[in-house]
């Protein structure tokens, strides 16, 4: 018991969920000793839902592997190859299984995590007793909790988008993180590398809607663009809502011309979509590349430059930084360093 116990306090003194799912997998192991433990989260568009590996851990590994943050959809195994995992997710209860490996394998849903949901698979040589199913059940209750406790701090409460006070650490995290490999290209020739690219999007007129409607048809709107924008990022791109009308999107992109490719999608996707009460809505959308000695407040505020750019020439469209600096519009200043820099 007070093994468990060690573990449960180790597991809800981490504040990162990547650390938490792979804190999860070292309590498991260092209680159960099975020959293998390993947590999935569905990703992906109906029809195409994907299973991504949060966490491996097998019986002798040293650390725990992941997949790649950037990794392409279309390489991770489907959900529908995976029929137990299924069951588990739509039943909301354990299932028992031989592994394919030989020996048992136990699937525990993990809930929804506000953006998708998860399983863990615990692989061992003899099917766990009740007494091991009731310690694996008390630590997966106290994993939802905690993991509940960090959506509340993490996520908007009204678009369930990651906040403001996530972005930074967010930032640092994705642009060290190397783009997987494949050894096969995409459908459309496109090669899944290249540099991570910030955009910051603004609702136009959005004081004319909180006045004219009120505050909760504002807040309706909000929540639709949100969901606009689930659709049209892909699952590994991160959506940021600033507070306000302020969203900030990371993504990785081949080019500046992909990266216009994915912004211009959603401003015609917003602009064709009618909004209950408000009609036709319209954004300003700036964007810049993320440069190697990037600050968080240095690529955003190029990209801030972009979007005020953008509301003060028209509205309604996609505007690159790069290009403006070009052209003569923008001064390139240093950002680098984040100093004199008050966004907020």
């Amino acid at each position: 018991m007070s093994e468990v116990l060690e573990k449960l306090a180790t597991l809800t003194g981490l504040r990162d969920r990547d650390t938490l799912d792979v804190g999860l997998a070292e309590a498991l192991s260092g209680v159960l000793e099975p020959q293998l433990v390993e947590i999935y989260r569905r990703v992906g568009p109906p029809g195409n839902e994907r299973w991504l590996l949060r966490a491996r851990l097998a019986c002798g590994d040293l650390a725990a592997t992941s997949d790649p943050a950037w990794v392409e959809l279309d390489s991770l195994p489907r959900c529908s190859d995976h029929p137990q995992r299924e069951r588990a997710v739509a039943g909301r209860d354990v299932v028992l299984a031989r592994s394919p490996a030989g020996g048992s394998l136990a699937i525990f849903p993990l809930g929804n995590d506000a953006t998708a949901l998860s399983i863990i698979e615990i692989c061992t040589t003899t099917p766990l007793e009740d007494a091991g199913l009731r310690i694996v059940s008390g630590i997966l209750r106290v994993y939802r909790n905690f993991h509940s406790l960090l959506d509340y701090s993490e996520r908007d409460t009204l678009t369930a988008l990651r906040n403001r006070k996530t972005f930074d650490d967010s930032f640092l995290k994705l642009i060290g993180e190397p783009p997987a490999s494949h050894p096969e290209p995409k459908a459309d020739g496109v090669a899944p590398t290249g540099g991570t690219w910030l955009g910051v999007i603004d609702i136009d007129h959005f004081k004319h809607v909180n006045d004219m409607h009120g505050h909760l048809i504002g807040d309706e709107v909000l929540l639709m663009l949100s969901r606009l924008m689930a659709n049209n990022f892909r699952f590994n791109d991160h959506v940021f809502r600033f507070g306000g009308e302020e969203f900030v999107v990371l993504m990785r992109c081949t080019s500046e011309e992909q990266a216009v490719q994915a912004f211009e999608r959603l401003r015609e996707r917003v602009q064709a979509f009618s909004f209950p009460r408000v009609g036709q809505q319209t954004i300003s959308i700036g964007f810049t590349q993320v440069r190697p000695a990037d600050s968080p407040s240095g690529a955003f505020q190029r990209a801030d430059q972009a979007v005020y750019w953008a509301k003060k020439h028209g509205r309604n469209r996609v505007c690159s930084f790069a290009e403006l600096v070009k052209i003569g519009e923008l001064i390139d200043k240093d950002w680098t360093s984040g100093a004199n820099v008050e966004l907020f």
